[in-house]
């Protein structure tokens, strides 16, 4: 047992030092998660010992597995169904062009540019056009955006996008079977029936020191997460439309969700996000490095060129505007989701994976960066945020200040 404790104490030792540098410079904690990941797998890569953290070990998977699908469920569990009613105009619509034209141009990319074969190149293409729920919802939390409006219509759009990859995904590469009828019909029975019963068993059950809540929905994300990847699709899409469907219920206790939250943040994202930049081989990229500019490129500008048009269209300020598309631009959940799937069903090989997952993460850091910098809509942050921005700037001013005299 000693090599997992000593690798979980590696976890959260730079979970600790990315929180550290996430509060001094004002960044995402899952976006300086990733790039601790990254540059703690370089340094130990220098040294030889880049095996001190065994990212495949069945254990670190299912931690970080488990996050993902609690993160996801909590983003969905976000979504208030009174201003979906009201957005869903948006939401659909900034969601299918954050897929359809990227998807398009990073395929083509693929395909024409560094000529890749036509199944490598389409994988890439439905794994660049993801946008991340997991990276969007932690900044929408951590500037207090998933309890606005604005912040609940990004949700729904994130939602939008990742159902037209997964649905494209399984189209086009997962076998249709019986497994895939048997699947749907479970995902749509719990979709109608969990939010007239879950309440119910809250009510007769909850409130307790057992925490029945918390491992109720843990049972029913579990289950149905084994029959999705029994099915061949993934875990973490019935984990966000089971949170869409106890958004009335879950969603709206807020000392449950801060459990949850708990829970999810403290213990389970670390493995999920270190990993995540941990998988990132900077020497390989630095080797081939055009394949992860190709992909960048054109996946942020393929992002501005489609969804900054339509969320003018809604009468959003230029601000407002970018600060969406960028976060739509922001990729990992379902893009590295679709990667290792494409590597597991040899549709792509090693060297392909490693290009695809170093842009994906790229398009994690990049996109949330520019967007947190230069078009944060402090107008529409919620009081008590506001504020924090406000004093944060102003001892900002006041270091300077006191540098320069």
């Amino acid at each position: 047992m000693t090599p997992i404790w000593a690798q979980a104490a590696l976890v959260f030792g730079l979970a600790l030092i990315a929180g550290l540098l996430a509060s001094r410079f004002r960044l995402s904690t899952a976006l300086v998660e990733i790039l601790v990941g990254l540059a703690a797998q370089a340094v130990l890569g220098l040294v030889g010992y880049e095996w001190i953290f065994a990212v495949q070990e069945p254990w670190v998977k299912t931690l970080a597995g488990i996050g993902a699908i609690l993160l996801t469920f909590l983003a969905g569990a976000e979504l208030d169904p009174d201003v979906f009613k009201r957005q869903w105009k948006e939401a659909a619509a900034v969601g299918g062009a954050s897929f359809l034209l990227p998807a398009v141009a990073c395929w083509a990319g693929a395909h024409y540019l560094l000529g890749w074969e036509s199944s490598p190149a389409l994988l890439a293409g439905i794994a660049l056009a993801a946008t991340s729920v997991a990276v969007v919802y932690t900044v929408m939390m951590e500037y207090g955006f998933n309890r606005t409006d604005f912040g609940k219509t990004i949700l729904a759009a994130c939602f939008i996008t990742d159902l037209g990859t997964v649905v494209t995904l399984g189209l086009v590469f997962a076998p249709f079977t019986w497994k895939t009828l048997l699947f749907a019909g479970a995902l749509i029975a719990a979709f109608v029936y969990l939010p007239r019963i879950t309440p119910r068993a809250f009510a007769l059950f909850g409130g307790r020191p057992s925490e029945f809540e918390a491992k109720f929905l843990l049972f029913t994300l579990m289950g149905l997460g084994a029959l999705a990847t029994w099915a061949g699709s993934e875990a973490v899409l019935p984990a966000y439309l089971i949170g869409m469907a106890l958004a009335g219920s879950v969603g709206r206790d807020a000392a449950l969700i801060r459990r949850l939250r708990t829970i999810t943040i403290g213990l389970l994202t670390p493995f999920y996000f270190i990993r995540a930049g941990y998988f990132v081989s900077l020497p390989a990229v630095l080797a081939a490095p055009l394949g992860v500019l190709v992909f960048l490129v054109l996946e942020m500008g393929a992002k501005v060129v489609s969804v900054y048009p339509v969320a003018r269209r809604f009468d959003r300020p230029h601000k407002d505007a970018m600060y969406t598309t960028l976060l739509m631009a922001s990729g990992l959940t379902f893009g590295t989701i679709s990667a290792l799937f494409g590597l597991s069903n040899r549709i792509i090989d090693q060297a392909q994976y490693s290009t695809l997952v170093a842009a994906i993460i790229g398009t994690a850091v990049i996109p949330t960066l520019i967007a947190n910098r230069y078009y944060l809509p402090r107008h529409l942050l919620p009081r008590d945020e506001a504020e924090d921005v406000r004093e944060a700037r102003a001892e900002t001013a006041l270091e300077t200040s006191d540098v320069r005299s």
